[in-house]
């Protein structure tokens, strides 16, 4: 590997660790000098001290962690199925994505937090209601990068392959499921964010674990370090599932510019 594009692959390693740093530095340059209240902005240290505490509490990550986690991935992989399905049916059926494209319009528009409640009298306070609202949040992302990835196939391309004879499905395997793989792994990108997003949001609103609920707890007890500490956490696992997401892409399309970018001449 050239001395640059080595130094580019360690760049992040270095830069991210730096910038924490400096923006716990600043956090803390902040709280002492000017006199915040800690019910405000509580210091780093106690922020460390509640997140250490955090740690150690079983249920942590036994019931709150785990309700997170799964409602999370579940809403993402039901996002995934039904947004690659429809995404592909409708950039293949040009009709039909006329058709329906202002229901579509219509229901991306809507406010998602607004239709928690209902999905709370429909579906009860359980896992479901919010396993629901992450995957209509994660869906949208995925389905219009879907579409897009088919409606960008080069027709040339498909015309090369009719002159080869190839039938439907070897059009699809060789030419279009490579073409609009990147697409996929693009809304998958964004979708497992919107995931994590709509599972802690129907926790802050109805339910009695997971650490959506978590923050509502140390919010009514006014414990802000706590506060501070769960959002650490939620951090974390956000990270952490966008990590495992981009390492499948890496994995599956090691060729594309997103993974190794080509420079600009």
């Amino acid at each position: 590997m050239p001395p640059r594009d080595r130094l580019l692959a360690l760049l992040p390693w270095i830069s991210t660790p730096v910038l924490l740093i400096a923006i716990v530095v600043l956090w803390k340059v902040t709280t002492a000098t000017l006199g915040i209240s800690p019910f405000v902005l509580p210091p780093p240290e106690a922020v460390a001290a509640a997140l250490a505490d955090l740690v150690k509490r079983p249920e942590v990550w036994a019931v709150h962690t785990r309700a997170t986690l799964t409602e999370s991935v579940a809403g993402f992989v039901i996002a995934l199925l039904s947004g690659v399905l429809v995404g592909a049916v409708l950039g293949r059926v040009l009709w039909l994505e006329r058709a329906v494209r202002p229901i579509i319009v219509a229901l991306q528009v809507v406010p998602k937090v607004a239709l928690i409640p209902l999905f709370v009298i429909w579906f009860g306070f359980g896992m479901t209601s919010k396993i629901i609202v992450a995957a209509i949040l994660a869906f949208f992302p995925i389905m219009l990068n879907v579409l897009l990835g088919v409606r960008s196939v080069d027709p040339g391309h498909r015309d090369v392959m009719r002159s080869l004879n190839a039938g439907r499905w070897a059009t699809f395997w060789s030419l279009e499921f490579h073409s609009t793989l990147p697409y996929v792994f693009a809304g998958m990108e964004v979708g497992i964010v919107f995931a994590v997003i709509g599972a802690i949001v129907g926790e802050y609103l109805g339910g009695s674990e997971g650490l959506g609920y978590l923050v509502v707890v140390s919010l009514n007890a006014l414990n802000a370090p706590e506060l501070f500490a769960v959002i650490v956490l939620l951090a974390g696992l956000g990270y952490l599932l966008f990590f495992a997401v981009n390492g499948a892409k890496r994995l599956m399309i090691p060729w594309h510019d997103s993974v190794a970018p080509k420079e600009v001449a």
